[in-house]
């Protein structure tokens, strides 16, 4: 089993020595109830050479993807804006809250493992100036207790479930990539995790995850296939994976997205994290659910989709990301 040390789970309070200027530590939840939707997602950044900390939160619910983001200046905490966060227990309980903020979206959850996490396989590559560049990450399912406050009426989420996501290092995007996945389907009795990256060839390159069942056992797996329908916005509405497991399990899973929204464009993954947008700063802004926003016009096109699953009969619910190259030399090509 990969699995983090419980040493690395809280941000770091500063940068190791000689980390690269783009060095960061950051978190991302989601958290849902037996259906897709509303999605809430909320994730926090610390970047220690650049003295910034920031952070957003994301609601999709009906026809509208609801966007707040915000910034300040100095050293590594554990607030920022109207977020705050403790992780109570290493890789097992974190305590999320919202204060009130433009949203209109309060919380006051605790986020409590359901599963072992998994560490994907920490990438190294040359950052160009006669060094290394190092990324670590892992993902873990839970359930949340608490409350949401949410267009003026407060609702118990106890029992929704949902991703955590811990990365830190320094991210770079290889290029010449055609499609990338990032799977989280929430079932009952288990959660299938993966990434799985194609380049423009359609050659897999990357296929990193496991089946997490809450015993705590794991099954990694080894091959993802895909039969997937993407719009002409690039927009994914439905599809089909087998998924292959070390055990010789094969999974068959159903997707719908057609709940639409998810774009981290809202959140700030187009090039906003990490940079200096001055003390107390706040942004809001929305997406209409209608097709005039979709991952061809966004400044990125990164989106964890809120979808339905079936996995071999069994429903569940979760996030679908995907990016599909908007570059004219890939197509998208199904492999099953």
């Amino acid at each position: 089993m990969k699995s983090p040390e419980p040493a690395i789970d809280a941000l770091t309070d500063e940068a190791p020595p000689g980390a690269d200027p783009a060095f960061f530590d950051r978190f991302y939840f989601n958290l849902h109830g037996a259906e897709p939707t509303p999605l809430v997602m909320i994730g926090a950044g610390v970047y220690p050479p650049a003295r910034v900390v920031d952070g957003y939160l994301l609601v999709v619910d009906g026809d509208t993807q609801h966007n707040l983001r915000f910034s300040d200046v100095g050293p590594p905490r554990s607030s920022v804006g109207p977020l705050r966060w403790e992780t109570v227990q290493p890789l097992r309980v974190w305590r999320l809250s919202v204060d009130q903020n433009p949203l209109g979206l309060e919380l006051d959850v605790t986020w409590t493992a359901r599963t072992a996490a998994w560490r994907t396989e920490d990438i190294r590559v040359d950052n160009g100036r006669g060094g290394t560049s190092d990324f670590s990450h892992y993902f873990q399912s839970g359930s949340y207790t608490g409350t949401m406050t949410w267009n003026g009426t407060t609702t118990s989420v106890d029992g929704w479930t949902g991703q955590r996501d811990r990365s830190r290092g320094v991210r770079v995007v290889a290029g010449g990539q055609g499609m990338h996945l990032w799977v989280q389907a929430q079932l009952p009795d288990r959660s299938v995790a993966f990434i799985m990256d194609e380049t423009r060839a359609h050659e897999m390159y990357l296929c990193d995850g496991a089946v997490l069942h809450t015993d705590g056992s794991i099954d990694p797996i080894v091959d993802v296939r895909h039969d997937l329908e993407f719009d002409a916005g690039l927009d994914f509405r439905t599809g089909r994976l087998l998924v292959t497991t070390q055990a010789g399990e094969q999974l068959r899973v159903e997707v719908d997205g057609t709940a639409g929204g998810g774009f981290l464009s809202g959140g700030g993954y187009g090039g906003w994290h990490g940079k200096a947008h001055g003390a107390g700063h706040v942004e809001q802004d929305s997406f209409a659910l209608d097709g005039s926003v979709s991952p061809r016009t966004l400044d990125m096109p990164l989106t964890d989709r809120p979808a339905t699953f079936v996995v071999d009969g069994q429903r569940g619910a979760g996030v679908f990301e995907f990016a599909v190259t908007r570059s004219p030399s890939y197509t998208y090509r199904p492999s099953l």
